[in-house]
């Protein structure tokens, strides 16, 4: 079972794309507010060394932005 956890802003239009392109196939994830939750914007940070949103963990793999061939391809592993 994939474990993907999208990390978001409020007025990320990209962030809205890819949520909507995860439903669409039909794949489960969590999604964190990142302008609500400061703890999580930190561990992004300190994470992946970037602050840009959407950012996805798909299994512990990181994909920034909004990049559907690149997030299906780390389902698929």
């Amino acid at each position: 079972m994939n474990k993907i956890t999208v990390y978001t802003t409020t007025q990320c239009p990209y962030c809205v794309m890819l949520k909507n392109f995860l439903v669409e196939q039909n794949v489960a994830f969590k999604e964190v507010n990142m302008e609500k939750d400061p703890a999580a914007m930190r561990y992004v940070v300190q994470t992946t060394g970037q602050m840009g949103v959407p950012q996805t963990d798909v299994n512990g793999t990181w994909i920034m932005g909004y990049d559907p061939s690149r997030l299906m391809k780390a389902l698929e592993n």
